[in-house]
């Protein structure tokens, strides 16, 4: 009884990933986990599938309409797939709140769910790379973040980019000092987000249709466009409306943290106090921060900010927390286009593939493939029953850089003889010395 044959493909918007795009990813996922650990940030993982209480009501009406449902025949709890790594954490802060220790300061490096019309660049399926400190209100906490991110992209290579810096209260401010109404400030947020896409004729020209009187907006416009340098764009908006209770509180946070951020060492020219900036989501309380590549210019690679009230939809009280979230899947892709993998990480794992001259040295070259091991060579043994020059071109398909060769007359002599396929060179070694001479030759 024959079966129709299933035509392989995915569902639309998700990936699958071969082993050279895998090391890739593994190598980033590798540098940034490094990090974390570096300033003290641990582990967590939180599953899948959460209850939609949890989820729904955090992130506003229009991500809510992307949050997959997940229910199944059945089922008794109403279910749903993550949309981020941030209400998870809320929710584990509050259910071990007797477990945890205060600050809590955790990483997750995750997939999320997102219910997206695919296009490129925008999956259903992603990876996120978050990193938070729950328990501290000081800037201190979020100068760390924003050094976290400014050591982790030069770990991976980046040089040009520059980490913008607002704050969701000096925005509500700007509200309110162009007359705003407290109903219209969600309008605002959405209209000044778009700031990069549409510009300032195009932010302006909507605030107005949405309602906005045109001198409110125009006020407002001269405020949120202002590109001082360092502290002198705080200074501007400070002497437009520094009475306002609002941005008075503002802008001592932000005058602290550029105070911490130059305690860290991180340098000036990678910050930058930009009033356009908005970040979508509505938990932020605070400061909020997005970095952006500036040259060339290739768009936003992580963002962040301070959330002190989410905690507290899951506990009697809440807790001051801030964190980023590293675009992961955009830095791996920009990684590629700016060339900064190392060369080892492109192509394979194996560092050096034994040959098997004939079927009688079969067994010496599997005791040789042991020893590298044992060794620490990543190693690959040819299984195939096929010449020299098919093995060689094999490695060199893989690019496997070294391929080790003892046919008769090299185990008479208790040799191995090593050849470098990108020039052809050729070492012959004593077998006791060979994982040291392999290393040298990988340098």
């Amino acid at each position: 009884m024959s079966s129709a044959r299933i035509a392989p493909r995915l569902p639309k918007g998700m990936r699958d990933f071969l082993p050279a795009d895998m090391l890739k990813r593994e190598y980033v996922f590798g540098v940034v986990r490094e990090v974390f650990h570096l300033y003290g940030f641990e582990p967590l993982q939180t599953p899948v599938l959460e209850l939609k209480e949890t989820l729904y009501g955090k992130y506003g009406e229009d991500a809510e309409k992307l949050i997959y449902s997940a229910e199944h025949p059945g089922g008794k709890e109403a279910v749903a797939m993550r949309y981020d790594l941030t209400v998870p954490l809320a929710r584990v802060v509050a259910q071990y709140e007797n477990e945890i220790k205060l600050p809590f300061k955790r990483y997750q490096l995750s997939p999320v769910f997102r219910a997206e019309r695919p296009q490129r660049g925008r999956y259903r399926e992603f990876y996120q790379c978050d990193a938070d400190i729950v328990g501290i209100g000081s800037m201190m906490a979020d100068a760390e973040i924003i050094s976290l991110v400014v050591t982790a992209l030069r770990r991976l290579g980046f040089r040009q980019f520059s980490v913008k810096i607002n704050n969701r209260k000096l925005l509500t401010a700007m509200g309110q000092y162009a007359g705003v109404p407290d109903a219209q400030l969600g309008d605002l947020y959405r209209s000044v987000d778009k700031f990069d896409k549409i510009g300032a004729e195009g932010v302006e020209k909507e605030l107005v249709e949405r309602g906005l009187e045109a001198a409110a907006v125009r006020r407002m416009m001269g405020l949120i466009q202002s590109r001082q340098p360092g502290l002198a764009n705080l200074d501007v908006v400070e002497k437009a409306m520094g009475n306002i209770g609002e941005a008075e509180e503002a802008l001592g946070e932000l005058r602290q943290m550029a105070a911490y951020l130059e305690a860290f060492g991180v340098p000036e020219a990678n910050t930058a106090f930009d009033f356009t900036m908005v970040r979508g989501l509505g938990y932020y309380t605070g400061p909020i921060f997005e970095t952006v590549i500036t040259e060339p210019n290739l768009g936003s690679v992580t963002g962040g900010g301070r959330y002190d009230d989410l905690v507290g939809l899951f506990r009697k009280e809440s807790l001051p927390t801030v964190g980023t979230s590293l675009g992961i899947e955009r830095i791996i892709d920009l990684m590629d286009i700016l060339k900064l993998y190392p060369a080892d990480v492109v192509g394979t794992v194996v560092q050096v593939m034994v040959t098997v001259f004939n079927e009688e040295s079969r067994p010496a070259a599997m005791r040789l493939a042991g020893e590298l091991r044992n060794g620490g060579v990543q190693t690959e043994l040819y299984m195939q029953d096929k010449g020299l020059g098919k093995q060689f071109d094999y490695a060199n398909k893989k690019g496997i850089r070294l391929v080790a060769i003892q046919g008769p007359d090299e185990i008479a002599q208790g040799v191995i003889k090593l050849k470098r396929l990108s020039d052809g060179s050729e070492t012959t070694v004593q077998q006791a010395q060979v994982v040291d001479q392999i290393r040298t030759l990988l340098g």
